[in-house]
């Protein structure tokens, strides 16, 4: 019989964290999983890592592309394998809480009008626990917010499998902004949810895309929001035009750590 939930983890070069992250779907309380790791062709030892924990464990399958194929074909390599009612995200170098699966499934079972569920962020480093990144729980309210949002948080998203049968899958045009580009698509036919409760705790660190991809993110952010303007119900404000203008100017006279810390303050103050 098939799991009622597949977790996908895309890992690539990801030696120093994926044996955690790996740890945190093991230990969630809620058992019946199915953990399928795409390694898209790393240089280190991410693939021996894995290799052990597939021994340990056949709950875990996985696989290796031949040559790096970039965050969102390697998603789609995940999508097609997996058989579960509901896909769970789960980054290489994150952790997710115990409760993570029983709670989200839980919402989805009892809620089919949702297509995708998150939930809080707990951001920490090396140093330790830092601040929580806490999202709106309505539809209605992550709808506003959308142009300026992702209205779910990717690590920690989990989706309806049914919902890339009617979208389709990820889209290469728009890394690392696909899972933006999919939210979007998702909203057409689903609403949106997060539970009110730290679902996961995101890694800060140097070598995560958030610090060394932090323009294509912006730009392709950007890109995939002027696609969707005037299209299945969304609709860009006048206030969305400007924040979206001020964004763009950003990217070219902010540093990108200053950038961080004023877009998590803004996105904290909603």
């Amino acid at each position: 019989m098939s799991p009622l939930i597949s977790v996908l983890m895309p890992a690539y070069n990801a030696e120093k964290y994926i044996a955690e992250a790996i740890e945190s779907i093991l230990a969630q309380t809620f058992k019946d999983f199915e953990l399928i790791i795409s390694d898209d062709a790393s240089t280190d030892k991410t693939w021996d890592i894995i290799k052990k924990y597939k021994d340990k464990d056949k709950r875990i399958f996985i696989t290796r592309n031949s040559k790096n194929r970039y965050i969102a074909e390697n998603r789609n390599v995940l999508v097609k394998l997996a058989k579960g009612k509901y896909i769970a995200w789960q980054d290489a170098d994150d952790i997710s809480v115990p409760v993570r699966l029983k709670k989200q499934s839980h919402f989805l079972e009892k809620n089919p009008q949702v297509g995708i569920v998150g939930g809080y962020l707990q951001f920490f480093d090396e140093k330790g626990t830092k601040s929580i990144r806490k999202y709106a729980t309505s539809d209605k309210e992550l709808r506003k917010n959308i142009f300026r949002f992702s209205p779910v948080a990717q690590p920690t998203a989990m989706i309806r499998s049914e919902c890339f049968k009617k979208v389709g899958l990820y889209n290469p045009k728009y890394p690392p902004a696909e899972d933006i580009d999919m939210s979007f698509r998702i909203g057409k036919f689903y609403e949106f949810a997060n539970l009110p409760q730290i679902t996961l705790k995101y890694r800060e660190h140097l070598d995560s895309a958030t610090f060394n991809k932090l323009k294509k993110i912006e730009l392709s952010t950007l890109e995939v929001r002027r696609e969707n303007d005037g299209k299945n119900g969304y609709k860009l404000s006048y206030l969305d035009r400007l924040y979206n203008l001020l964004q763009y100017v950003s990217i070219f006279v902010l540093p990108g750590r200053i950038k961080i810390a004023l877009f998590n303050a803004i996105r904290n103050s909603h």
